[in-house]
C-alpha cells in the first residue's frame, strides 16, 4: 500500500511523535497551521471517515482519548483546541488515511456561517 501515514506507522518515514499506543499515533504536522498542530491517526488503515464501520467505533473512541491526552501533553487542554477531520474532495482531504488535525496554541477564531450570497 502506498499510504504516507501507513509508512509513518511502519516507521519507514520518520515523524515527531507526541504519543503512540497499540492503536493510535499522534505526531506533529510538517506544515503546521497553528502553533500547536498535530495529527491523530489510527494505525489501522481506514481511507476516510466515510469508510468507518460499526466495528471501528471503539477505535474512534481511542482516537478521541489520544487527542485528549495529546492536548494535555502539548499544554493546550486548558486554553482550548480544535479537532478537525477533513473528508473527501470538498473537505480537502489530501491524505487518504483517516486522521484528525488537533490545532491550538492560539485563538483560532469562530466558525462563521455563509452569507446568502454564498448559498
Amino acid at each position: 500500500m502506498d499510504c504516507l501515514f501507513c509508512k509513518i506507522v511502519e516507521g519507514t518515514i520518520p515523524s515527531n511523535k507526541v504519543l503512540e499506543n497499540d492503536h493510535v499515533i499522534v505526531f506533529h504536522d510538517i506544515q503546521p497551521a497553528a502553533p500547536t498542530h498535530v495529527l491523530v491517526i489510527p494505525k489501522k488503515h481506514i481511507a476516510s471517515m466515510n469508510e468507518v464501520t460499526a466495528e471501528d467505533l471503539p477505535l474512534i473512541g481511542e482516537i478521541h482519548l489520544a487527542a485528549q491526552e495529546a492536548a494535555k501533553r502539548l499544554g493546550v487542554e486548558e486554553t482550548g483546541y480544535r479537532l478537525i477531520n477533513n473528508c473527501g474532495k470538498d473537505g480537502e482531504q489530501t491524505v487518504h488515511h483517516l486522521h484528525y488535525h488537533l490545532l491550538g496554541g492560539t485563538r483560532l477564531g469562530v466558525l462563521t456561517s455563509l452569507s446568502d450570497s454564498h448559498k
